[in-house]
């Protein structure tokens, strides 16, 4: 059991535990910096400003291009005659960029001129679900990138509250992962929901991050300051990507080491939120090396309503920790690395007894080759090792002797103890192979294997101790075709998976011995076979429209076969007979990109069948009895409209809207009910103005319809509003000092009404500052 004090340390004591903690991660992330690089100490001391010209091609002065260094850090724009002065340490690496241009990235080593080519003629590219580089509107799928620039540039302290730049992405009960029990922490996209678990994908350069005991999301586990950008594709993706990917995939694309660079992040704020972060890189030759690391957490806050709390309720809050160190060794055309990283972290969910901790480390190696030929090999194999721990109570609303004008969250009492750890083992390997200039080939297999021990101690009711195993595998060949000729693109690709669920067995205790449980786990095994066909076509250069039909699956989680959870007053019962969710899903859409930016809209479509959902068995019980059930169809239909602009060389402006009418289509239990927890209207509309002299000012603003917390729609979540805000200014070129608000307005957002009304983050302020030495390479 976790052992507490509750006379913690004053709120003056913990700011200067805090202030001296922070002092001690930037002095031996300092150390770090320069002992891995010491080339980036001696930057600081060696730069100078550099003139860079920019033109159309044609010779003419470009107005209004973008200079950004490798880090991302917008460093100014040039002005009427082309032309810009930066402060960069030579040589350096910049990136130009201008709307309607193709952006460049080129090396600097002193007064330079560059010249754009328009973007109708260029080759930019965008990773899409395909798995291989395709133009924006050669694309058949719907995709969103948050760039370097968007993620360090907004108000959010999380990975999963940046991703609410993008309109569509919802969390499980609206709730941040700086306060949300870990069970709760899936992602929804194309408004099909989530319980625990995520019908998202969420990948860091190939290998999943979604947490191989329930599927949900461990938000906190990568460093900042080592993504570089996150991609995200709408719509299934099992074809490449196998379970989960139904909804559709996000992947976060890692910083490499390229150059020698150093970068030192920290901010304090109110809710004792703080955030601390450091990446160092070094590069020798072909060698590269990487560590990133930090400290992420809040004191947070009470999420049930002032006027339905009690008094066993307690703040939710996160304390973590997360590092990676990455080598790799890229010469010619083969390409070597080995990572590692870990994530330690504790959280308090709301009540005395109420706890959990996590202690995750993941490891990847592989290697990366291709030829002039167009011949390209891919080799990754990856693992992970979790240790978690959480607690579970019992919550009563009657009066006690202590409390007797008590109404609700009166007294709990300790009801389970779990200890879960698992193993996790996969491996990949691609080939792909170009013919000619408008055909290409890929071809493939992985494997994921999973085992998982759960160790439970009982306090109530039928009180004991029982172990569970269990052993999951699913492998699969894939291959894809890609054609593009002219003004047409084509892709069609398959994927056959084996799933395996076996050697699950429970033992209990006695007293005395331990014996096999009554009822044992039986095994299971199913083949699925997932195709997906997509087609573009452009017209009159900048316009293009496209259409895409996919099936998708996920399997059931070992949490979802065999644990029984509880958050707050719901258990929610496990259900061993479980079979996956099959998805069948298609889209159509229009896109343009235009000199002043580009505008992306699509219909979708998606059914899923057998969905898994938590099917309330007696909503009066306390606690209230559910119990996850293939159930019937869930369908989502509607309209997507993606748009990112650039009005004013100064002024960018992004966002967009989704209506999905997500229903139980299908079944005799809710038949047209709302899926719980997602609503039918979302938009978002952020803005980002940049001025040399003043610097940058960002606003995010998120809008939400109402939406229902159960599956008979019993309890209505009120629509909300929220507005946040990001502000910083440049020293020179190494410092910076920001300052950014959440839910500026301070807004009451309910997030859960089962059986209490809990509500979201409350206004969240903080101050910080950034320091870079030397400059990151693309």
């Amino acid at each position: 059991m976790y052992k507490t004090n509750f006379s913690g340390p004053t709120p003056k004591i913990r700011l200067m535990q805090l202030v001296r903690g922070t002092a001690t991660i930037c002095a031996l992330a300092l150390a770090v910096g320069c002992s891995i690089a010491p080339g980036v100490c001696l930057y600081a001391q060696n730069t100078g400003l550099t003139r860079i010209t920019v033109d159309d091609g044609s010779g003419a002065a470009l107005a209004g291009a973008h200079v950004r260094n490798s880090s991302g850090q917008l460093l100014g724009s040039t002005g009427a005659n082309g032309s810009l002065k930066v402060r960069c340490s030579t040589p350096c690496s910049l990136e130009i960029s201008a709307p309607g241009f193709a952006s460049r990235n080129v090396l600097v080593t002193g007064e330079r001129t560059v010249r754009l080519k328009p973007a109708d003629t260029s080759e930019e590219v965008t990773v899409t679900a395909y798995l291989a580089p395709l133009g924006e509107l050669e694309s058949p799928a719907s995709t969103r990138v948050l760039s370097h620039q968007a993620l360090n540039e907004t108000a959010a302290v999380t990975l999963d509250g940046k991703l609410g730049q993008i309109p569509g992405v919802h969390l499980f009960r609206r709730t941040s992962s700086l306060v949300a029990n870990p069970t709760s922490q899936g992602i929804s996209l194309r408004g099909l929901g989530s319980t625990s678990a995520s019908r998202t994908l969420v990948t860091e350069n190939g290998v999943p991050l979604n947490d191989p005991i329930g599927d949900w999301i461990h938000w906190e586990e990568v460093p900042e300051l080592s993504i570089h950008s996150v991609e995200l594709v709408r719509g299934g993706a099992s074809d490449l990507y196998g379970s989960s990917a139904i909804g559709g995939v996000i992947n976060i694309i890692p910083v490499r080491p390229t150059a020698d660079y150093f970068q030192l992040r920290s901010s304090y704020g109110n809710e004792g939120t703080f955030d601390d972060a450091f990446l160092a890189s070094a590069k020798r030759g072909p060698w590269g090396l990487l560590a990133a690391g930090g400290l992420l957490g809040t004191d947070g806050y009470i999420q049930i309503a002032p006027f339905q709390r009690g008094p066993i309720d307690t703040a939710s809050n996160v304390h973590s920790r997360n590092a990676l160190l990455l080598a790799d060794h890229d010469r010619g055309p083969l390409r070597l690395f080995a990572r590692i990283s870990g994530l330690n972290e504790s959280r308090h969910n709301g009540t005395f007894y109420q706890r959990n901790a996590t202690r995750l480390v993941r490891y990847s190696t592989g290697a990366d080759w291709e030829n002039a030929r167009g011949t390209a090999l891919s080799l990754l194999l990856y693992g992970s090792s979790e240790r978690y721990r959480q607690t579970f109570s019992s919550i009563s609303n009657a009066p006690t002797a202590a409390y007797p004008d008590c109404f609700s969250e009166c007294s709990e009492t300790p009801a389970k103890l779990t200890r879960t750890s698992d193993n996790e083992l996969g491996g990949e390997f691609h080939w792909s192979q170009t013919f000619g200039s408008g055909l290409l080939l890929m071809a493939g297999a992985d494997t994921h294997d999973v085992r998982v021990w759960d160790k439970e101690q009982l306090f109530l009711g039928n009180a004991g101790l029982t172990n569970l195993h269990d052993h999951q595998r699913d492998s699969a060949p894939w291959g894809e075709l890609m054609w593009n000729r002219g003004a047409w693109t084509a892709v069609a690709s398959g994927r056959m998976d084996w799933f395996q669920n076996y050697d699950a067995h429970q033992v209990q205790w006695t007293g005395s011995a331990w014996v096999p449980a009554a009822t044992q786990p039986l095994p299971h095994s199913e083949r699925l076979f997932d195709p997906r066909l997509g087609v573009s076509r452009r017209l009159f250069g900048r316009w293009a429209v496209s259409a895409s039909a996919f099936r998708a699956f996920r399997f059931p989680t070992p949490s979802e076969l065999y644990r029984t959870i509880r958050v707050g007053n719901e258990l929610i019962k496990a259900n061993s007979n479980l079979k996956s969710e099959r998805a069948t899903g298609w889209e159509t859409g229009i896109a343009t990109a235009q000199s002043w930016g580009s505008i992306r809209a699509s219909y979708f479509l998606t059914q899923v069948n057998r969905p898994i959902t938590s099917y309330t068995i007696n909503p009066d019980s306390s606690p209230i009895l559910r119990m996850r059930e293939n159930l019937g169809q869930i369908e989502s239909r509607g309209v997507s409209l993606d748009f990112e602009l650039t009005p004013l060389h100064w002024l960018a402006v992004d966002g967009g809207y989704q209506y999905a009418h997500a229903v139980v289509s299908r079944g005799t239990q809710d038949y047209n009910k709302w899926i719980p927890e997602v609503p039918r209207n979302m938009g978002t509309l952020n803005v980002r103005a940049y001025k040399p002299s003043l610097g940058v000012l960002s606003l995010q603003a998120r809008i939400s319809g109402h939406m229902f917390d159960d599956d008979a729609n019993h309890y209505v979540l009120s629509g909300f509003y929220r507005l946040d805000a990001y502000a910083s200014h440049q020293f020179g070129s190494r410092f910076d000092v920001f300052v950014s608000g959440e839910n500026l307005t301070n807004r009451q957002i309910e997030v859960g009404k089962i059986p209490e009304t809990r509500l979201g983050q409350p206004r969240v302020a903080r101050i910080g500052f950034q320091i870079r030495l030397g400059d990151m390479a693309k």
